[in-house]
């Protein structure tokens, strides 16, 4: 039984309503803790309470300098992306000037009028705008509530781990439930208002809706690349000059880096990564809804069944709330051994609630049997006809479902210091920090194997059962528990900053020890992060390619991977990946021995400095961050950006096939190992400075040698996890995206040839 429509369109933003209301609830809980007049104040069952200090300090001037750091690191985030977000405003005002030129002047053909074109222009320009606006939020918001949760963390930490345990994730899950509600509230809305100026072209409407997943991903990939550079340039600073250099320990307040190393875990692994997981949403579902849009449900079937991939989407904000309790009422973490535990249920058990609530919206919304048109194999007819089953659909979300899960749990193994790999990377470190990058390099290759192999399914799966749509469709089920993802990806910085705050403030050993435990699974859970973000890219990526082959009306019969166009584009996007990390991590390198050479410099002309009686110039090493983001980033956007219309303009679109493709295959594998790399080799390093086992305690602990190769190994790990890699995921789907909201001006280029083919008589 399908549902009527205005059940559809009633359910829809209630989802998304809940789940922001739900966020509010969850910061409540959070804000009961009170950093008051330097003492810190919990509020349970509507008693307040001091709470003990178990280190031996004065109450009042732990907590005083906690409040201190975390308004320093919340000034320094602020600043950042104020600075960030004014030069995005700039581009966005260009692109969407460039937008609407470029699609308003594209010939019309059949019976498409000039208005028609002039129209798709318009609302295209009004939904990247939309998207970019959403994204920018959905960063501003995430870094809000970090750099508040920070220090009550920190501070509850005192009392124990499962106190800490509960803020931070409580911390992340307000930012994964306001993200997820306001991007599909967001979406919805733009929809229903697009829908009175389109009526029943819901082609056309939903090829104008592309522009919401251009604009999120446009600001996701400056978010990421920025605040990449921003936190690795004073991270590698601190560790290098630090830890290696002076021997103190990490984030001591000591160093001069210190606070920009904070700040960074705030703009890079917050913001950028709030902004890049949207993107993710917004392009995975506007691709379904194009492909969907010239099939049998955008033509006969009505609005409700258009209205597929936005109900998976709802669906998955309400049983992630349900899962949320488990980890913060009912099985929390208590102790250092069971923080991972929690969290990898979290992933576990919203993948098993979502498998039904996904069988039913499938029975619900869709009809029992529908047509897709998929590329033919003849060169009669353009396209196949493809009879699909709505159970089809439900197989799709669940293959993505349970293939997000899959790559999520091998990236545990290969990321977290309970098991062999990353055991074998900190055992490594006994030769010193050669062998240790050696090991390290091999992890992350090695842990390409089973997400490649899962993607491939995936696609196999897809493609077999509903064609491009059914890729689309197991990419939201990748991202359809997209609350829970970001609230386990947003818990490590929060944990990370709260073991900074907590050295800083001189809360003792013990309480470092709780922090980075949580710290440690925080490194998991974030290449876990990574990892579906990878993966729904290269299904989002691939979904986008075939909507774009069918609106840039690309010859497939004549399109062999053997034509030299397309094999030259091969090429040329299979290189892209490398050119855009080569260019990334030049830029952290480039900032990093700025940051080394200030820090240096502190240390050898400040008077009583490693002594700690006076208090280093934390504000240079702010601005060299924030300098070095701002204008690193502007060389690896840009080619983004303008490749495909370069491309697609001057070579043809069938250069520009080539050229998507070969960004994918490469760009998957180089983002998996990178990330994997770098996440192994931190852990290797808490692995060692921990001494949980027997085995990490003959390693030598903090300042042994085997320590220092560690440092290295993460200090070069850092730019590969939190920069290059996570930025090669939103390389390949903008590219794609991109193509697709221009796919008329490119074809308006002398059919799709290209303007220099065209020129000189080279046209086929």
């Amino acid at each position: 039984m399908v549902l009527p429509e205005p059940v559809v369109l009633s359910l829809i933003p209630a989802a998304s309503i809940l789940g922001i209301i739900f966020a509010i609830f969850l910061w409540k809980r959070v804000s009961a803790i009170q950093l008051t007049g330097g003492r810190l104040i919990s509020s349970q069952n509507g008693r307040e309470y001091l709470l003990e200090e178990q280190q031996g300090g004065g109450e009042e001037e732990v907590v005083a300098k906690a409040a201190d750091i975390q308004k320093s690191i919340s000034e320094g985030a602020s600043s950042f992306l104020a600075t960030e977000y004014y030069y995005l405003g700039i581009f966005m005002v260009i692109m969407a000037v460039v937008i609407f030129s470029l699609l308003s002047i594209v010939k019309p053909e059949g019976d498409r009028t000039h208005s028609d074109e002039v129209r798709n222009g318009i609302f295209s320009t009004i939904a990247f705008v939309l998207g970019g606006a959403t994204s920018i939020l959905s960063g501003y918001l995430g870094m809000q509530i970090a750099t508040y949760a920070n220090a009550r963390t920190a501070v509850e930490a005192r009392k124990g781990i499962a106190p800490a345990f509960m803020c931070a994730f409580r911390s992340g899950a307000v930012m994964g439930f306001l993200l997820s509600g306001f991007g599909l509230l967001n979406l919805f809305l733009a929809i229903c208002v697009f829908r009175k100026f389109y009526g029943d072209d819901l082609r056309g409407l939903f090829e104008a809706i592309t522009g919401y997943g251009l604009g999120g991903s446009s600001i996701a990939l400056f978010g990421r690349v920025g605040g990449g550079i921003y936190t690795k340039a004073a991270d590698v600073g601190a560790d290098l000059v630090g830890k290696v250099e002076k021997d103190i320990p990490e984030d001591d307040p000591r160093n001069p880096a210190v606070i920009a190393d904070n700040v960074g875990d705030n703009v890079g692994d917050i913001a950028g990564m709030g902004a890049d997981l949207f993107g993710s949403f917004a392009e995975s579902t506007c691709a379904a809804l194009v492909i969907a849009a010239v099939s049998d449900l955008g033509n006969k079937h009505g609005y409700t069944a258009m209205m597929f991939p936005l109900l998976v989407s709802a669906t998955g904000i309400v049983v992630c709330l349900l899962t949320t309790f488990l980890a913060t009422d009912f099985y929390p973490a208590k102790k250092i051994s069971e923080i991972e535990h929690a969290l990898k249920m979290q992933l576990i058990v919203s993948t098993l609630l979502m498998t039904p609530v996904a069988l039913g919206v499938a029975f619900w919304s869709l009809p029992a049997t529908f047509e897709m048109n998929v590329p033919s194999s003849t060169p009669d007819q353009p396209f196949d006809v493809k009879v699909v089953k709505n159970w089809y659909m439900f197989v799709c979300i669940a293959t993505g479902l349970w293939g997000g899960l899959l790559v999520g749990l091998q990236t545990e193994y290969f990321t977290s210091n309970r098991y062999k790999p990353v055991q074998d990377v900190a055992d490594a470190c006994r030769t010193g920090p050669a062998t240790d990058i050696i090991f390290g390099l091999a992890l992350g290759y090695k842990s390409c194997i089973i997400p490649t192999i899962v993607i491939g399914v995936a696609i196999y799966v897809g493609n077999t059962l509903a064609g491009m749509f059914g890729i689309a469709c197991c990419a939201l089920g990748m991202l359809s528990t997209l609350a829970t993802g970001l609230a386990i990806d947003a818990y490590g910085p929060i944990s990370d900053n709260a073991g900074g705050i907590a050295e800083m403030a001189g809360m003792g050993e013990d309480i470092r020890e709780r922090t980075d435990a949580l710290d440690a699974a925080g490194n998991t859970t974030a290449a876990i992060g990574k990892g579906f973000a990878i993966g729904s890219a290269a299904l989002v990526s691939l979904a986008l390619f075939g909507a774009f082959v069918t609106r840039a009306r690309i010859d497939m019969i004549h399109s062999s991977i053997l034509e030299p166009r397309v094999f030259a584009g091969l090429l040329l996007g299979a290189m892209l990946p490398y050119w855009f990390s080569a260019m990334t991590m030049k830029s952290v390198g480039k900032a990093a021995l700025a940051m080394v050479h200030e820090v240096r410099r502190q240390f050898n002309t400040i008077a009583g400095l490693m002594e700690g009686t006076t208090r280093p110039d934390y504000k240079k090493c702010v601005a060299i961050s924030t300098q070095a983001a701002i204008s690193e980033m502007i060389a690896p956007g840009a080619l983004v950006m303008f490749t495909p219309v370069v491309v697609g303009a001057l070579f043809g679109t069938q250069c520009l096939a080539g050229v998507l493709a070969g960004s994918l295959v490469s760009g998957v594998q180089l983002a998996v190992s990178m990330s994997n790399t770098g996440g192994a080799w931190d852990n290797a390093k808490k692995y060692i400075e921990a001494g949980a086992t027997e085995h990490a305690r003959e390693l030598g602990g903090k300042g042994s040698d085997c320590h220092k190769a560690a440092v290295i190994g993460d200090t070069v790990g850092d730019p590969l996890k939190d920069t290059s890699g996570p930025s090669l995921n939103i390389l390949i789907k903008l590219m794609a995206v991109e193509s697709l909201v221009f796919a008329p001006f490119f074809y308006n280029c002398a059919h799709g040839e290209g303007l220099i083919f065209d020129f000189f008589g080279w046209t086929q």
